[in-house]
């Protein structure tokens, strides 16, 4: 895990933030192609991207908050100002709606305006997770025997911590990963002045960041293929990004651990509404 690329003097450049401005440009790079070839006023580009910006994070805060209300109860001002914790789901429906009352204010068609930038929010989506991972910010999943499996001593969010209510649920891997013992060993101090313990250093867990990222590139390459052939039907490239988006978060979400209400957590339940929306907007008679 790399939190910290490099240090300039008094400057450190987070790997996070800076794979969270690459997404940024990507996508409003693509984003302002569209908008050109669709021959919408490209003055619209700068302030729907700041738009989504600002909303997206401060969506995926507080989503985050809401999904781990006893750690925001534990630590309110630590948890609002940690860079670990977004929840892409809030961000997305935050920068949504903020985005929608902007356009309504334009007298724009929503629908038309999602065709072109669903895409983009995929590509975006992909590329910060790339950031997640390099962060180890908590986004990983539960531990593994693949041999591609991830060690996150080094991360933002250590295992101990993460993978604290997985072995509340699940007792037998409790005793099979050695999680009591090896905590219980300090092992170091990482590049940002943690210490972490042997079972961070030990203890391989999915590397679910990894799978989102190429799972939405590949969704994304299908998509922008596509947005042509369905520009006459509004709507459509939009809901076919949202059914991609909710099916693989919403399988993703078995390989981590987050609360649960009635068996399913919270992102699932989401993801549940966006299979269902965008198989509406998909199947929608013109």
């Amino acid at each position: 895990m790399y939190p910290v690329l490099f240090k300039i003097g008094p400057l450190v450049i987070y790997s996070f933030g800076l794979m969270m401005a690459i997404a940024f440009l990507a996508a409003n790079y693509f984003f302002a192609q569209e908008i050109k070839r669709r021959k919408w006023d490209e003055r619209h580009v700068t302030i729907i991207t700041m738009i989504a910006l600002i909303g997206g994070v401060a969506g995926s805060k507080l989503f985050s908050i809401f999904e781990d209300w006893s750690a925001f109860m534990h630590d309110p001002v630590r948890t609002v100002f940690s860079a670990s914790g977004l929840t892409f789901y809030g961000g997305f429906i935050v920068a949504a709606l903020g985005i929608l009352i902007y356009l309504r204010r334009k007298k724009l068609s929503f629908l038309a305006f999602a065709d072109m930038i669903a895409p983009v929010v995929l590509l975006a989506y992909g590329i910060g997770r790339i950031g997640c991972q390099l962060a180890g910010d908590g986004d990983y999943g539960i531990p593994t025997k693949l041999p591609w499996g991830a060690y996150y001593s080094h991360g933002t969010a250590k295992p101990t911590y993460v993978l604290e209510d997985y072995f509340k649920r699940y007792p037998d891997d409790r005793i099979v990963w050695k999680y009591d013992s090896l905590k219980a060993i300090p092992a170091g101090i990482d590049a940002m002045g943690q210490s972490f313990n042997k079972f961070d250093e030990e203890t391989p867990c999915h590397p679910t960041p990894i799978y989102e990222t190429i799972v939405a590139v590949l969704c994304f390459v299908i998509l922008w293929s596509k947005r042509k052939a369905y520009e006459a039907e509004t709507g459509k490239l939009f809901g076919l990004t949202i059914f991609f988006m909710g099916a693989e978060r919403f399988l993703v979400e078995f390989l981590r651990i987050n609360p649960l209400y009635a068996s399913l957590s919270m992102a699932q339940w989401i993801s549940i509404g966006l299979v269902l929306a965008g198989s509406a907007l998909f199947l929608r008679k013109k």
